[in-house]
């Protein structure tokens, strides 16, 4: 392994699961982007130094078990995938790759009949540290999040470098007030995007990343900012742990019933004081209905009202200006949901679904970007300075998640 190979660990809530990430940054830059799920926070282990974030207090053996021990020789059963020592040509050599079609269960033991401890799920990462022969074939001891055990090896791939690149996400997390994004990779080109700080965009080319640049995509299109400002890291999706399982859904079906209810409330209050109003109207502003329902099609009926007001960077205000997360926290806050004023942070709010069971008011992630699903394949969403808050295409760009609050 790269002696000057940075090791990282970040978290993040993806689409129905609670998941932490792996992540990888080394000096030379040199991983490609991918698809994956994201990161709200992240923080470095250099050697045995760790920081914590988000509250999760993990040691170096929690995260990385004996990660570089693997004999080169080792032959993994079934997939036919070598391990091969890492290196600074192939960073994943001890990184496997579920390849199933919903979960692998991750065992106490190298048995069947032992019980579960996590689920891996697919395209999820783990990394690896010892290769059990067993009876019943070959078992694979694993460390992927929080969870440490055993998996089937012919339920995962083992260092195939392109594999861990496309279910990966190379991520630029902004360390400064507001990131500049400019069409070109030098400060005397135009701006074409402002990035809070925080937040994460999506690398999709690093190889000017020696002269300090790399290219990323917003919400404006692709563009280049500059390594002084961002911090570079991979992102994989890892396991779930049983217990973690089960407090996620108890907690997501809280907040669920809370959220309604906030939102009951909410629109009852909002009808009395539109009532009481309702003989003093003015002429000369437009008006706008109050918050009415607790599902997503009223938040979508209540934000379209909107459309066409303008696009402001930092603003909250759904009449006079808001950004793409301030839009989308605004909305819901008028049903008594308080949401985070952050793109990269709403990943992480309700609870996450998967594109085929998108509806109505599911807040839509992006990269750099957020907006709601307003249906029929449209996105709802303060999108430009040009064009304010307007609709466009839910598929107008790469979707990094989904998010449901009712």
């Amino acid at each position: 392994m790269n002696s000057k190979m940075t090791k990282a660990v970040s978290y993040t809530l993806a689409a129905c699961v609670v998941v932490s990430s792996l992540s990888f940054s080394a000096s030379a830059a040199t991983a490609t982007s991918g698809v994956s799920a994201l990161s709200s926070a992240t923080g470095v282990l250099e050697t045995t130094d760790y920081t914590a974030f988000a509250g999760a207090q993990l040691s170096v053996n929690d995260m990385i078990a004996n990660a570089n021990i693997l004999a080169a020789e080792s032959q993994l059963a079934d997939n036919e995938a070598s391990t091969v020592a890492a290196s600074e040509e192939n960073p994943y050599a001890d990184i496997a790759i579920a390849q199933v079609d919903n979960y692998v269960y991750i065992r106490e033991s190298a048995s069947a009949d032992s019980d579960y401890v996590g689920k891996l799920y697919n395209n999820s990462a783990a990394t690896v540290s010892e290769t059990v022969e067993a009876e019943d074939g070959t078992w694979l001891l694993i460390t992927s999040g929080d969870v440490t055990g055993y998996v089937k090896s012919e339920y995962v791939v083992q260092g195939d470098q392109e594999l861990a690149k496309e279910v990966s996400r190379r991520l630029a997390t902004v360390k400064t007030t507001t990131l500049y994004v400019r069409e070109e990779a030098t400060t005397e080109s135009d701006i074409i995007d402002l990035i809070p700080v925080g937040d994460d965009l999506t690398v999709i080319d690093e190889s000017m990343a020696d002269t300090g640049w790399v290219k990323v995509t917003c919400n404006a299109g692709e563009g280049y900012v500059s390594t002084d400002y961002v911090d570079l890291s991979t992102d994989f999706t890892v396991a779930e742990s049983k217990n973690a399982e089960i407090a996620r859904i108890a907690k997501e079906e809280e907040e669920k019933k809370a959220a309604q209810e906030a939102a009951k409330k909410a629109t009852q209050a909002a009808a009395a004081v539109e009532k009481a109003n309702s003989s003093s109207s003015s002429s000369s502003s437009k008006s706008y209905s109050a918050p009415s329902g607790t599902d997503g099609s009223s938040v979508v009926a209540y934000g379209s009202q909107f459309v066409g007001n303008p696009y402001v960077y930092g603003g909250s205000s759904l009449t006079n200006g808001t950004d793409c997360s301030g839009f989308v926290m605004s909305v819901y806050s008028a049903f008594g949901v308080s949401l985070p004023h952050s793109s990269s942070a709403l990943r992480s709010a309700g609870y996450g679904v998967s594109y085929d069971e998108m509806q109505p008011g599911d807040i839509v992630c992006y990269s750099g970007h957020v907006g709601i699903y307003a249906g029929n394949g449209q996105l709802l969403h303060a999108s430009t300075y040009r064009t304010g808050i307007t609709y466009s295409n839910v598929n107008y760009k790469q979707i990094l998640a989904i998010r449901r609050i009712f």
